[in-house]
């Protein structure tokens, strides 16, 4: 006896914040804009903006100065880059579908990535506090109005936040994929 593929269906939730209100009905209704006002979808928000706003520092400030900094540049770079489109992918899958909401928080998927993605922006950031202190601070001490020092310290600080963000969602992530309300 063969058995068929396994369908999972998840019962749409009974929230009416689906869609855009327009005066008197609901526009777009298959988008699920109350993810955003959620818990969760206000979490993910932080983290995209926080990581953004790092990955503009790094490169609108420590790009000129990356070869002095060698590769704790680099690897925060890498880190905000590969976080960042990851998240904004989620956010945009969760608002796009409550289905996949439901299906992708309840695999192993967002946990894992929240872990990996805390430990590489922690990681990240006591590499690049270390490169910007030795390397950044004797010229930002000599030279007058030098914006990379600061610029790039606001990054490893802002790291660290969005690495603490990351560690919380992944805590989240493995009580709602374990059913621990």
């Amino acid at each position: 006896m063969t058995r068929g593929p396994t369908i999972v269906r998840v019962a749409p939730s009974g929230n009416n914040s689906r869609g855009i209100k327009c005066c008197c009905c609901r526009c777009c209704e298959c988008l699920n804009l109350g993810y955003l006002t959620s818990q969760h979808g206000a979490l993910k928000l932080a983290e995209a903006m926080l990581g953004s706003l790092c990955q503009s520092l790094l490169v609108k400030y420590g790009l000129s100065e990356a070869s002095s900094m060698g590769s704790a540049f680099h690897g925060f770079l890498t880190t905000a880059s590969a976080c960042l489109l990851t998240t904004a992918l989620l956010i945009a899958c969760y608002v796009l579908s409550s289905n996949s909401q439901h299906l992708i928080r309840q695999s192993v998927f967002e946990f894992v990535f929240n872990a990996v993605a805390c430990f590489m922006y922690l990681s990240a950031s006591s590499y690049m506090g270390v490169a910007v202190n030795i390397y950044l601070y004797p010229r930002y001490a000599l030279v007058n109005m030098y914006a990379a020092y600061p610029a790039m310290t606001a990054v490893y600080y802002i790291g660290v936040v969005v690495g603490i963000l990351h560690g919380v969602d992944a805590y989240i992530s493995y009580k709602y994929h374990k059913g621990i309300r």
